[in-house]
């Protein structure tokens, strides 16, 4: 195991054990302990009560996050030629149908989010053991295979997220930079975790909210305590 930094330990040092933070005393402590060079991500890991096994556990939503997600997202879009202009006009990175399909049998994925409308869903189909796998795989229930192709590129390129729960019933997803403010962080936080209680499945026992934690790229995770994210 390679040895701590200073910095590491100082972080490490300024976390206290078994302590369960406000959201925003957790926010303004991550902008503390991250030492980084770099624009760090900042992530939520919100360990849910369900079993996502189960069909009727299954916790799965979108979130516009109010300060974005501070990261440049690279779309593209898969559609007949009549809505190629409507998609670059939007602000797609990427557009066009069978040269991209081609490019990713090949093993190009060097996308964040992929659109597509309803009519090209046959040649997209065929690419979901490529797609599946980095969550790169468009859908109906995440507004990415739309006819609307405008909206949904907007959308993203404003700060729209989805996210899924894991096998372990936890669901990992970014809420910004750590250059952001801390009110930034809070809010977009708040956003996901609001998002997620609502979500709450009928089938699940129980805790549903059994943890939360606030992180960066680098830094220790804060635990936060779940009655500080007020629900609207």
């Amino acid at each position: 195991m390679s040895k701590l930094t200073k910095n590491q330990k100082n972080a490490i040092a300024k976390v206290e054990a078994g302590k369960a933070y406000k959201l925003s005393e957790a926010a303004a402590l991550l902008k503390e302990i991250t030492f980084t060079k770099f624009d760090a991500s900042v992530d939520v890991d919100v360990r849910l009560g369900v079993d996502p096994r189960k069909a009727n556990q299954m916790v799965r939503g979108v979130v516009t996050l109010p300060h974005g997600t501070g990261k440049v997202v690279r779309v593209l879009v898969l559609c007949t030629p009549e809505k190629e202009a409507e998609a670059q006009a939007a602000g797609a990175d990427f557009v066009g149908l069978d040269e991209y399909v081609d490019k990713i049998k090949g093993g190009w994925t060097d996308v964040d989010v992929i659109i597509c409308t309803p009519n090209v869903m046959g040649k997209v189909g065929a690419l979901g053991r490529i797609l599946g796998p980095r969550g790169l795989m468009p859908n109906p229930k995440t507004g990415t295979v739309t006819m609307d192709v405008a909206k949904a590129v907007k959308d993203v390129k404003a700060g729209k997220i989805d996210f899924k729960v894991d096998k372990y019933g936890i669901i990992h997803t970014s809420v910004g930079k750590i250059s952001f403010t801390g009110e930034q962080i809070v809010e977009n936080a708040k956003e996901v975790i609001n998002t997620i209680i609502k979500l709450k499945p009928a089938a699940a026992k129980g805790t549903y909210v059994k943890s939360i934690y606030l992180s960066t790229t680098m830094s220790p995770a804060v635990q936060i305590d779940p009655k500080s994210v007020e629900t609207k």
